[in-house]
């Protein structure tokens, strides 16, 4: 389990650490889970749901076994009947699961998928090996990465 710092009962708190990431208190929770990479509105309405947590809370407000709660079924999601059409990583390459990645995970399967895809030489691992747009856009015009091009003005 990762990091939880709560003080006494009942006490706002301004900051949370939930997961690797600074979570304002001042927020409601739903929208302040989204801060945490890979949770969005959607699925921490879901979670929030599952958890039986009340939406018009603060996340300052959580009591210490809420965000247990909370962060159990962020990391568990299939435990608790969320369907795998929600999750964010379904049927991965290397075991097949479905996972629902969050925080550092999330960088860590990018960074693997695109080294894979350099590895093996397609396509899109050859033009984000190049720096250059992979998904179809126009580059004879844009994306020229600072370099002015153009008539020069006569003096």
């Amino acid at each position: 389990m990762d990091s939880l710092v709560v003080t006494q009962k009942g006490e706002f708190e301004a900051m949370r650490r939930v997961l690797n990431t600074n979570v304002d208190g001042g927020v409601k929770v739903m929208y302040a889970l989204t801060a945490i990479k890979g949770v969005g509105r959607r699925y921490a309405n879901l979670v929030l749901k599952k958890a039986d947590i009340d939406f018009s809370k603060r996340a300052g407000e959580l009591s210490h076994d809420e965000l247990e709660r909370i962060v159990e079924i962020i990391q568990n999601p299939l435990q608790y009947k969320i369907p795998q059409w929600f999750l964010n990583r379904q049927k991965d390459r290397t075991s097949g699961k479905y996972w629902q990645l969050v925080s550092n995970a999330v960088d860590n399967s990018l960074r693997e998928d695109l080294d894979r895809m350099k590895k093996v030489r397609v396509h899109r691992g050859l033009r984000h090996d190049w720096n250059l747009r992979v998904r179809g856009q126009h580059t004879k015009t844009t994306g020229r990465g600072g370099r002015t091009v153009g008539v020069t003005k006569k003096k």
